[in-house]
Formats: structure tokens, C-alpha cells, sequence
């Protein structure tokens, strides 16, 4: 039986950028790129959220890795408020 490789799926570096819609050239699924996760060893993921289900239950956000997902729209844009968040920080720097 002869050995035959499986294809690497190295490809160029795209910036995926919150809130764009992307889909898993794997297992298909398109949602919403919701969350970024970069681990110690340069791995990263994105949290995708798809969208509700028919039946009102919301699917949970499934973490795939940045290289397996391509951009397929503009997805949305969340406003955010440039308050500050978080209670008070005791353990911040002194002067």
C-alpha cells in the first residue's frame, strides 16, 4: 500500500476582524466570527456563533482554528461605548 500524504492547508494570512461573517472550509458552518483566542504556542481561534436555530435555541459559539475559516461577508458592527468598563482597579500601577 503505498503512503500519500495528506495536503497541508497552508494558505496566505488573512486578517479576520470581529463581527465578519466566515464560514469553516471544513465543516461548513457560517456564523459570525464573535470572539479571537491566541494561545502561548501561536495557535488562534475564532469563536464563531451561527445563527438562531428553528426551533429559538441559540447553538453554541464553537472556537475553530484561523486557518481553516475564510471570510464570506461583512457580517454586522457592533457601536461600542467608549466609557470605561470594570469597577475599580486596586491593584493598578502607582504614581
Amino acid at each position: 500500500m503505498a503512503y500519500h500524504p495528506l495536503p497541508t492547508l497552508k494558505k496566505e494570512a488573512q486578517v479576520i476582524k470581529l463581527g465578519e461573517k466566515v464560514k469553516d472550509e471544513v465543516s461548513g458552518l457560517v456564523g459570525i466570527a464573535s470572539a479571537r483566542v491566541e494561545y502561548l504556542n501561536g495557535c488562534i481561534q475564532y469563536g464563531v456563533r451561527a445563527r438562531v436555530k428553528a426551533d429559538g435555541t441559540l447553538p453554541d459559539t464553537i472556537f475553530i482554528d484561523e486557518n481553516q475559516l475564510e471570510v464570506v461577508g461583512k457580517g454586522l458592527a457592533i457601536k461600542r461605548k467608549r466609557e470605561p468598563i470594570g469597577g475599580e482597579m486596586f491593584d493598578r500601577p502607582k504614581k
